[in-house]
């Protein structure tokens, strides 16, 4: 099964995250297939920058989102859409 979820980025207790569908099996940072886009927690507020449509249409073809990506998700109304 595909899932929306966060790849790890940045250096140690700096982190920043990918948002990327991958394989539901393979590590947190393992190969992903597409980039989505990216969430940065340590900033005030903290930053999302998302694809959208792309994500929406991940959505539809069956991925399912983590918890944290499908918080997201929803604040944006890219759960609606889909």
């Amino acid at each position: 099964m595909l899932r929306i979820r966060l790849w790890r980025m940045g250096k140690k207790h700096q982190p920043s995250y990918r948002i990327v569908v991958m394989d539901s099996r393979s590590s947190r940072d393992g190969g992903y297939i597409e980039q989505l886009g990216l969430y940065n927690p340590r900033t005030e507020p903290a930053t999302i920058e998302l694809n959208t449509e792309k994500a929406a249409e991940w959505i539809k073809n069956g991925a399912q989102p983590s918890e944290p990506v499908s918080r997201m998700l929803r604040n944006l109304g890219v759960l609606e859409k889909a």
